[in-house]
């Protein structure tokens, strides 16, 4: 989870999904097909085992067990996320496995990491949320380097026949899942603003890889993407 579209004066975003944390924790690991999208995110990724891999707006890591499943006992996973209290629900949930893991409290567009730390990144459900998603990505594929591996997945409106008629309840879900006053204070849908940013941030990641690859789950909702850093 990084910064939302917008955040309004009476409740902080952090405050914001801090307070969700819990619920946000259930969905992130048992909503429809986000096991799949998980794997498919990994998959994408494909971390050399050992690497260390970041992962921007971490929420409550539901991503983690994924990704040091890749990297084998060697390699490192560290979360970045703006929320404290999602941190802390993730770094329970660790602690109830025997290791509460590197989880930092910071913001995704300025990453608290050293470059030289770092293998590969990825970022899960975030671009929609980033003012300006394309140049997070640059700053991510600056961060790993060249031979740096870095992956997206996200969430946006569907083109695909069968499944458009389900794009009026994405698009209350994704209204419901911003900060309160977020649609007035945009004067748009919330929806077309994600499907805009996550657009923008897929297409810096394959502006700045030479493998670039993408593809389309779950009906078209969901978006992934990774590649190589040139």
């Amino acid at each position: 989870m990084v910064t939302p579209l917008l955040q309004p004066a009476s409740l902080s975003a952090p405050e914001f999904y801090s307070r969700l944390a819990r619920l946000y924790d259930v969905l992130a690991r048992r909503g429809p097909v986000v096991g799949r999208l998980r794997e498919a995110l990994v998959d994408a990724l494909d971390p050399a085992p050992g690497a260390t891999v970041v992962e921007f707006g971490c929420g409550t890591a539901a991503n983690r067990p994924y990704v040091e499943r890749a990297l084998g006992p060697e390699g490192a996973y560290v979360g970045v996320d703006f929320s404290p209290g999602v941190l802390r629900v993730a770094r329970e949930r660790g602690a109830a496995r025997g290791d509460p893991g590197r989880l930092v409290c910071g913001d995704a567009t300025r990453p608290p990491l050293r470059a030289e730390a770092v293998d590969a990144c990825c970022g899960a459900f975030v671009a929609g949320m980033l003012a300006d998603p394309a140049a997070a990505v640059r700053g991510w594929a600056d961060l790993v380097g060249p031979g740096g591996r870095i992956a997206l997945l996200d969430l946006a409106r569907t083109a695909r026949a069968g499944w458009r008629a389900l794009n009026p309840a994405f698009r209350l879900f994704v209204r419901g899942g911003s900060p309160p006053g977020t649609a007035q204070s945009l004067g748009r849908s919330p929806a077309a603003v994600q499907d805009e940013r996550v657009a923008a941030a897929h297409r810096a990641l394959r502006e700045a890889c030479a493998d670039a690859t993408y593809r389309t789950l779950a009906g078209g909702f969901g978006r992934v993407s990774a590649g190589t850093v040139e």
